[in-house]
């Protein structure tokens, strides 16, 4: 008789009375708009006024850094171009490292094709860079962050990075002050590599604390910030209400009941208020991945999740009738779900054209959870090569992108399909990101409780390696995929129209980095997770 498992997940910390109170002041709050409009003048004004280039550089960084990147996208572009055609990228023998590598990331972050080139005269001879710079922090700092937007190939970014972090972890403990928090930051996780919404508060605070920080820049980002909060409270507020209506966990009680984790990962994937039914789609789309898994990792057996596969390959209820009645219930949610999905995309006239890309999804991703349960089934651990091959798919990344392609694609629906695979490279990098992100956070819970062996178990017994030099291969693995999803950018000039999905995809892979930073963010509730959402969902900066 099959046993079914159990992952001890703990009760939902978010009550629904408590999302449901969520009321951000500035949402409605008479003046604001006019508040802002005035400060996004003033702002304009001082990119028209900066006239050195690397004041002019350091401006744009702290814009971007502090959330304000689409209030001013035009601006920044024209002063980027400005600071290309006075100086062609040369600056003084005392600011060149530090100012290059600001110019080098800033101008590929927008999308120029710039050389590494561009920071080979940092090298001394052909093997390591200049050790004179070791002693300006700030530069390998900038030094490390530029190293991140490489390409594959690029060895001068890859001896960058190894250099740079080098000395910054040789000399951060004897660091203070902002040098100490900045190094301490790049080093934890690169800026590239992070949601930038999910930084701001700790970006602005650092501002805050510099001397020569522009007032209404500040006050533009801190309101900006308030903003568009209101505008995300308002959609978790109504997902948190769908989720209770629903009332799929009074037939599901195993699963994970993480409705504000998926909505954070899903904000993490867009952030701006017109895209509110993107997120509140995928956020439905992410907790029906975590009732799906768990209907694979824990509850079905072999002969059940055939049965369910089966009906979700030809999207039939007939075939669930013997199963038991939760795997039902999941079914027939899950069906609704994706009819409402496709509608919310298509409306009247198209939804069942989109209808069948996202039924196609979810069979691709339940096909993949189902390999992985025959593998446990017979007790196999696939070597590393046959274990990536399937979890690019069960890591959830094709069935997310799918689904965000029709909200942000802005193309022909004949076109979807062709689209999807011609950028099938970067679906599979962000894909690879999301699985072994997960696995380097999860696979010990998971072994404990017996599931199908991780990333990490499959090359420490193909390889016969320690924990730690698996750790490091799936680590190298993740720096390599960083760099297929880099291709894609930069030089967005050949198609622009496929850049809001460029930008959910990157995001989506630095949503993963976030939620598996310090641990299982989507399991384990508390900790690093509960701060990330209060600081974010929750909390409004303080406005004089």
């Amino acid at each position: 008789m099959h046993q079914r498992r159990s992952a001890n997940y703990k009760p939902n910390i978010w009550k629904y009375d408590f999302l449901r109170s969520l009321n951000n002041k500035y949402d409605l709050e008479e003046g604001n708009e006019a508040r802002a409009e005035r400060l996004v003048e003033d702002v304009k004004q001082l990119l028209v006024e900066e006239v050195d280039s690397i004041a002019k550089l350091e401006l744009i960084d702290s814009m971007r850094k502090m959330g304000l990147s689409n209030l001013f996208d035009n601006e920044m572009k024209e002063a980027l171009e400005t600071v290309v055609s006075t100086n062609n990228g040369i600056f003084t023998v005392e600011d060149h490292v530090y100012a290059s590598a600001l110019r080098f990331r800033l101008l590929r972050q927008h999308g120029y094709v710039v050389s590494q080139d561009e920071l080979r005269s940092f090298k001394e001879g052909s093997n390591t860079f200049n050790r004179s710079n070791r002693e300006d922090i700030e530069a390998m700092i900038e030094l490390l962050e530029a190293s991140n937007l490489a390409l594959q190939g690029e060895d001068i970014l890859d001896e960058a990075k190894a250099f740079s972090t080098g000395v910054l972890r040789e000399r951060v403990s004897g660091l203070d002050g902002q040098l100490s928090k900045l190094a301490v930051h790049a080093l934890e996780l690169p800026m590239h590599w992070r949601i930038q919404w999910f930084d701001i508060k700790w970006q602005i605070d650092l501002y805050e604390q510099q001397e020569d920080k522009r007032s209404n820049l500040l006050e533009l980002a801190k309101l900006n910030f308030n903003t568009v909060q209101a505008t995300h409270q308002r959609d978790l507020r109504e997902i948190s209400r769908w989720w209770r209506d629903l009332g799929l966990l009074e037939q599901v009680d195993f699963t994970r009941d993480r409705p504000v984790e998926s909505f954070l990962y899903a904000l993490g994937l867009s952030q701006e208020p017109q895209f509110s039914s993107l997120r509140k789609s995928l956020t439905k789309v992410i907790i029906f991945i975590l009732v799906i898994d768990d209907v694979y990792d824990l509850y079905g057996s072999l002969e059940e999740l055939e049965c369910f596969t089966g009906a979700i390959t030809r999207w039939d209820s007939e075939q669930i009738l013997q199963l038991p009645e939760c795997m039902k219930v999941c079914f027939q949610a899950l069906r609704n779900v994706t009819h409402e999905i496709a509608y919310d995309v298509g409306k009247e006239e198209d939804w069942h054209r989109v209808l069948p890309h996202l039924t196609k999804a979810w069979l691709d991703f339940c096909k993949a959870l189902l390999t992985e349960a025959r593998w446990d089934n017979l007790g196999h651990t696939p070597s590393l090569e046959e274990y990536l091959s399937n979890a690019w798919t069960s890591s959830s990344g094709p069935l997310l992108l799918s689904h965000a392609y029709f909200f942000v694609g802005h193309m022909n629906l004949e076109d979807a399909a062709d689209l999807l695979e011609r950028n099938k490279d970067l679906i599979y990098n962000v894909s690879m990101i999301i699985r072994l992100c997960n696995d380097l956070r999860t696979s010990k819970a998971e072994v404990d409780r017996g599931d199908a062996p991780s990333s990490v178990v499959c090359y420490m017994r193909e390889k016969n390696v320690s924990e730690d030099v698996a750790r490091e291969h799936i680590k190298g693995l993740i720096n390599r995929a960083w760099k297929g999803i880099n291709a894609h950018c930069f030089d967005n000039d050949k198609t622009p129209f496929l850049r809001p999905f460029v930008d959910v995809s990157v995001n989506t892979a630095r949503a993963a980095h976030m939620i598996y930073q310090f641990g299982d963010g989507i399991g384990v509730q508390e900790g690093d997770i509960g701060q990330q959402i209060l600081s974010t969902l929750i909390e409004p900066l303080a406005l004089d």
